[in-house]
């Protein structure tokens, strides 16, 4: 498996992009891009791939920006959870409008739902409904990694200030999904450089703090 990671986007959005070797299919997670940064971003990574799924984390428009392009570029069926699924198409829910943009987005093609499965050649990943960001938070679970959104950063969490966040809600889903994952499992965040659920266990304030 080979991922590859470009902070691209005016909020420094962590895009992945994870490829099989053996099959050449790829899946694209978080794809926070300008369509003028998609020619010097990801078209030089996927020419030689055959990019199967665009996974959106969550519906915050730094996630979902290059949504638009790539499925036309691609042919990438959109996968969300169906509870963010109103803010690929509206400005005001995705919170575009914030910073004078109007971030539009096809539709979902595929519900995530907590346990789907899903493959990108020989490998196969796993949803895990992570709410607390926003209602429809996800975090895609593979062998020995997790790509966690906005949900878990190194040393941090994401914001629960935003329509739709809960800060109740994130540390359960912090302490009753993502921290009893292995030790040795590779994080990978929306923001910010990647840690280890260990590290997290016990370094992270916010976690900490909630166990107390």
């Amino acid at each position: 498996m080979i991922v590859k990671r470009f902070t691209v986007g005016p909020l420094g959005t962590n895009c992945y992009i994870v490829i099989c070797e053996d099959s050449k299919e790829a899946i694209v997670i978080d794809p926070g891009i300008h369509e003028d940064e998609y020619e010097t971003v990801l078209d030089r990574v996927i020419r030689d791939v055959k990019v199967r799924y665009i996974v959106n984390t969550h519906g915050h428009f730094d996630h979902i920006m290059g949504n638009r392009v790539l499925k036309e570029k691609t042919g990438a069926s959109i996968m969300i959870h169906r509870a963010d699924r109103a803010m690929l198409t509206d400005p005001s829910l995705n919170l575009s409008w914030m910073l004078g943009l109007r971030i539009v987005s096809p539709p979902t093609d595929i519900f995530l739902e907590d346990g789907t499965t899903f493959a990108v050649g020989d490998y196969r990943f796993k949803v895990i409904h992570t709410p607390g960001h926003s209602r429809g938070s996800i975090s895609i679970l593979g062998d020995g990694i997790v790509f966690t959104g906005d949900t878990l950063f190194a040393g941090s969490i994401g914001r629960t200030d935003l329509p739709g966040s809960s800060f109740n809600d994130l540390i359960r889903s912090l302490l009753d999904r993502l921290m009893r994952l292995p030790d040795e499992t590779k994080v990978y965040p929306g923001h910010g450089p990647q840690s280890l659920i260990g590290v997290e266990k016990q370094n992270n304030p916010y976690i900490r703090a909630a166990r107390i």
